[in-house]
């Protein structure tokens, strides 16, 4: 009874793509996390935390592929613009390699002695609301080097114990995953990855990031064709790791009291058919997805509406992408100040407003 579960979740879409994080559509070809930062701020104030992040299987893994794009950007941002895209740990590019510390801990003390000794100048001749302003910023900035920002992307730092829980690297041997598969080294970064994500994301929440994403790139497909394994092949290699990590990620939210602080979100952009193919696979199927969800104050154990009886569309309380959408943004947001907020764009107000969130888990 951790989590509840929606029988009744529909994509509208077979299409691969991006959706429902990110969705022409419904968030106007924005990431959703994108929106919660325009409102909430790219970076937390305490200690400069990014609070919109994508993880991707590099962010844990030295070896794994370069994010994969090719079906939809996750770092699309649509008309907010590139100051409100997910930071990427995984992502090519310095930015991960400038948020740690290359000198030495000391030195660094004394470039900031210096500073702070010609700040007292500034703060003579410049004006006082401006040179605030920057020692704002520049606090926060050392805090990302020394502090708990830099720190958060470490998952060494956790107990060997918990990281061992967490691991599904261990599962399988993913060497011995087939072959003749295209996606097998998709499966492989998946296996060897979901698990320390998992926990990466747990550190990021608990140290100030407010919106998280985890994909691994892609490797739901069941179509048993030249690229995908067949629907009892591939859960093997995608569903086993899937269940540990999530199942270890709630015990260790639930044991750190944080239950109602984070919220847990699984879905992906569409279902599969309820009738297996020619060759022991499923294909795309928009018209039930799944979808489940943990913690965040919403109502747990509850099973929302039904499908037909060969799981192919809705039978009762349908839920949409917009729902979904809605239901993340007022549990993430205080979404009642929002509507009174001057500034906060349109497209921002209609992802937050489109639809009403699921009430059954209200």
């Amino acid at each position: 009874h951790k989590f509840s579960i929606v029988r009744s979740f529909t994509t509208e879409s077979n299409a691969h793509d991006t959706k429902p994080i990110i969705s022409k559509r419904y968030s106007d070809g924005a990431h959703l996390g994108s929106h919660y930062a325009r409102v909430a701020g790219t970076n937390n104030p305490r200690n400069g935390m990014p609070r919109n992040l994508s993880l991707f299987p590099r962010a844990v893994d030295n070896s794994a592929g370069p994010a994969f794009m090719d079906l939809g950007r996750f770092d699309s941002t649509g008309e907010l613009g590139s100051a409100f895209a997910p930071f990427a740990p995984s992502g090519e590019g310095n930015l991960k390699r400038d948020m740690k510390l290359t000198i030495d801990p000391t030195r660094l003390d004394d470039r900031r002695s210096l500073l702070a000794s010609l700040d007292k100048w500034r703060h003579v001749i410049g004006e006082s609301n401006v040179a605030e302003s920057f020692d704002r910023f520049q606090s926060q900035a050392f805090q990302t080097l020394t502090g708990t920002v830099a720190e958060a992307f470490d998952i060494t730092k956790e107990d060997p114990k918990l990281i061992e829980r967490y691991d599904t690297s261990t599962l399988m041997d993913a060497q011995r995953i087939s072959k003749k598969w295209n996606n097998r080294p998709r499966y492989i970064e998946h296996v060897n990855s979901l698990g320390k994500l998992m926990l990466l994301a747990r550190r990021l929440a608990e140290r100030g990031a407010g919106f998280i994403t985890i994909t691994t790139n892609f490797v739901w497909d069941m179509h048993a064709d030249l690229n995908n394994a067949t629907m009892i092949e591939g859960m093997g290699y995608v569903g086993r790791p899937f269940d540990h990590a999530v199942s270890a990620f709630i015990e260790d939210v639930e044991a750190r009291g944080l239950r109602d602080k984070i919220l847990l979100v699984c879905c992906g952009e569409m279902g599969r058919t309820p009738k297996v193919n020619a060759k022991a696979g499923r294909d795309h199927w928009a018209g039930v997805a799944p979808l489940l969800l943990y913690g965040g104050g919403l109502k747990m154990g509850h099973v929302v509406g039904s499908s037909t009886r060969d799981g192919g569309e809705p039978a009762s309380d349908r839920i949409t992408i917009p729902n979904l959408y809605s239901t993340i943004m007022n549990t993430v947001l205080d979404t009642g100040k929002i509507r009174t907020m001057a500034g906060v764009p349109s497209e921002v107000q209609r992802v937050i407003n489109g639809a009403d969130p699921i009430t059954q888990l209200i």
